[in-house]
C-alpha cells in the first residue's frame, strides 16, 4: 500500500506540474484529488501497522527471564 502511496504522490505532481505549464483548473483539481486520495491511503497503511504491532507485542508488566 505504500507503494502505491508513492505512485499517487508521483501523479500528483506530475498534476501539479500540468496544471502550472498550462494554467488549467482542472488539472489542479486533479492534483488535489490524487492527493487527498494519497494521504487517505497513507493514514489507512499507518494505523493498520500500529495495530498489527499492538497485537504482536507481549503484554504490558512481562520481562524478558533473565
Amino acid at each position: 500500500m505504500l507503494v502505491l502511496t508513492l505512485v499517487l504522490a508521483a501523479i500528483g505532481f506530475a498534476l501539479l506540474v500540468a496544471a502550472l505549464t498550462t494554467g488549467s483548473v482542472l488539472w489542479a483539481w486533479g492534483c488535489i484529488l490524487v492527493c487527498i486520495v494519497g494521504a487517505v491511503l497513507l493514514l489507512v497503511s499507518a494505523l493498520s501497522m500500529r495495530s498489527s504491532d499492538s497485537d504482536t507485542a507481549p503484554p504490558p508488566g512481562r520481562h524478558a527471564k533473565r
